[in-house]
């Protein structure tokens, strides 16, 4: 542990922090390597996108709105507890590039062990089949927090402030493009074919794969270890060593625990994602054909949310991006209920219009990332204060299968409107946030060599 004198040395204010020390060629040249991995991981993505494909696959082997619930606690779960653990870990890495290429293999792996899997399986024990999807999807889920959490912490030692918000707008935008085209090109047809579903899955491996080479070009400097100490061990000890860093830096930062609060109500959006296209298939009668339109609807408009929200972000901070992304979050659900009012072939005609809001989910989860990066009083602490955003965003997960049950019991209606209220609640606690640019650092309870 610190002693006092280290933790009361002042720190320099955020605004100072975020342009300091970084090398302007080799920052060019990391921003366009750190671009080009996420084109390729938004790529890769656009095949299993999170509100349509994945809820759309489970279905396929069983459906069920509780099973159907459970994608939201892997998806969180899997993205909060392992960062937890490894923020420390990660932070003492002097590089962590490596670390970003290992990560980045095995979500490739996932899918790739599901696409073998999937002929021999499907017809033959859809039952195991459905239990092996959940467990890739679950080893995903952990795999990708991970990623994110090595990815954030690369782009706040290799990217000023400054500059995020044009680097989020690059890589959204074109992969946002590139991924539409491969949808159009190879999603759409592989949706209609019967043996589809693998070949999606090979697809998703494949980019996931191609991104993990893009790092090793990336120009990253060792970073100054400090004095070794005892670590904990084992991984229990680890998620119990980040409860106790998430806790004390809590209460020295405020700003933390009110964004952590917002990030709570904001995972709202992620609970009801799955439930829409169950809605607009029992509801309305869509079919496996209006998956395209939404998938394509969807990341349309993600690329032109980043083109608004990426140079807000870099000229007025990050906070009222934040604010307005979060409370226009809250209409998805509100579209939902209002096309439940309507006819069913007018309602299922109009459906795709849900997915232009929740274009702004993967916007706001970057700007969550963004704002975390310039809370932490100093590049260490970027490991932590990210992982404590993701596990705050994943702590109402616990809730999401009796999202699931409520929704088979009570109906689609009442629990997306209530949906609604949380994330609004949401935008609201996130008013109260500082700019952190505009505010003096706090002073870190963390001990650096932890």
């Amino acid at each position: 542990m610190a002693d006092d004198s280290t933790l009361l040395k002042p720190i320099p204010p955020r605004a100072e922090r975020s342009t300091a020390g970084h090398d302007v060629s080799r920052e060019a040249t990391n921003t366009l390597g750190i671009e080009a991995y996420q084109v390729l991981v938004r790529i890769g993505w656009i095949f299993k996108t999170e509100t349509i494909i994945m809820p759309a696959v489970l279905d396929a082997l069983v459906d069920s709105g509780t099973l159907r619930g459970l994608l939201p606690v892997l998806n969180r779960g899997g993205q909060s507890l392992p960062p937890l653990a490894a923020a420390g870990p990660i932070g003492r890495l002097p590089r962590k590039r490596p670390a970003l290429v290992v990560t980045t293999l095995a979500m490739a792996g996932c899918f790739a062990v599901l696409a073998v899997a999937w002929g021999p399986m499907a017809a033959a024990r859809p039952d195991l089949l459905a239990g092996l999807f959940l467990v890739m999807y679950a080893a995903f889920a952990a795999a990708n927090g991970l990623n994110q959490l090595v990815l954030a912490t690369l782009q706040g030692k290799l990217i000023a402030a400054g500059n995020r918000g044009h680097a989020m707008v690059v890589s959204v935008t074109v992969g946002s493009v590139l991924a539409i085209l491969a949808a159009v090109l190879l999603l759409g047809p592989w949706l209609t074919e019967p043996d589809g579903f693998p070949k999606i899955f090979a697809a998703t491996a494949a980019f996931f794969a191609l991104a993990a080479v893009v790092p090793l070009v990336l120009d990253e400097p060792a970073d100054v270890q400090p004095a070794r100490q005892r670590r904990p061990d084992g991984w229990l000890a680890g998620v119990a060593e980040g409860v106790t860093s998430w806790r004390r830096l809590i209460a020295a930062d405020p700003a933390l625990g009110r964004l952590a609060l917002a990030a709570g109500c904001f995972s709202a959006v992620l609970m009801l994602f799955p439930h829409y296209q169950a809605f607009a298939r029992d509801s309305l009668g869509t079919g496996r054909s209006s998956l395209l339109v939404w998938v394509v609807v969807q990341n349309v408009a993600t690329g032109l949310a980043s083109l608004v929200a990426g140079p807000f972000a870099d000229r007025k901070g990050t906070r009222i991006v934040l604010v307005w992304l979060v409370g226009l979050s809250a209409l998805t659900p509100l579209v939902v209920t209002l096309l439940s009012l309507a006819p069913p072939p007018v309602a299922g005609e109009w459906f795709w219009l849900v997915y232009s809001p929740l274009g702004l989910n993967p916007i706001s989860l970057k700007i969550f990332t963004g704002y975390a990066l310039e809370l932490a009083p100093v590049p260490a602490e970027h490991p932590r204060y990210v992982s404590i955003v993701g596990a705050a965003l994943a702590a109402p997960f616990v809730l999401s299968p009796l999202v699931g049950l409520a929704v088979d019991a009570i109906g689609f209606r009442p629990v997306f409107l209530a949906g609604a209220g949380v994330i609004a609640a949401g935008a609201l606690v996130a008013l109260g946030l500082p700019e952190p640019r505009h505010r003096e650092a706090v002073v870190s309870p963390s001990d650096p060599g932890l």
